[in-house]
């Protein structure tokens, strides 16, 4: 899909993702986790991101940056709507780039790619979040133009609250 010249004796290309890429956004994920020390956290398997991101109705895309054939990067999104701008986007998801290729731009560029693929859909915005201590992304996506909303705050709700409120569909049925 995208390739990229750099300037340096390496060349970063950028693709989207395809089934067979399945094993290496999942070691990058998890090297996410390594490095954010949060493996505790990491419950997925290669399995899972074959059947929710490679099939007919995907639950996400992905753009892999390689370096001589070897996946170096990965950035994974899926679609947004924001009611109150009319308008679709795309939430970024996961932007990892292995420490070995950070000098090469690649998170750059994977995401302008991305904001590229989403302004050819009609897509106006991406969003993402990013966990409160992790300084150097923060700076990273502000050097980018990112701007840290202060009116918004994240709220989860997952395991035993989520099936606890899931249940509680049928008793509000009439």
């Amino acid at each position: 899909m995208m390739s990229e010249e750099d300037s340096s004796p390496q060349q970063v290309v950028i693709r989207r993702a395809e089934a067979t890429d399945a094993q290496a956004v999942y070691e990058l994920v998890v090297a996410l986790a390594e490095a954010r020390d949060a493996m505790d956290k990491m419950v997925s398997s290669v399995e899972d991101i074959v059947r929710d991101g490679f099939v007919a109705d995907p639950a996400f895309e992905a753009l892999i940056a390689e370096v001589g054939g070897k996946a170096v990067g990965l950035c994974l999104y899926f679609g947004s709507y924001s009611t109150w701008r009319g308008q679709r986007g795309l939430y970024v998801q996961d932007l990892i780039v292995a420490e070995n290729a950070r000098s090469l731009g690649v998170g750059r560029r994977l995401l302008a790619a991305t904001a590229a693929l989403a302004k050819a859909r009609g897509d106006g915005y991406l969003r993402l979040s990013v966990e409160a201590d992790n300084a150097h992304a923060q700076a990273f996506y502000q050097r980018g133009g990112f701007r840290h909303s202060e009116a918004e705050l994240i709220y989860v709700l997952d395991d035993a609250d989520f099936d606890d409120l899931a249940g509680g569909a049928a008793e509000t049925e009439t």
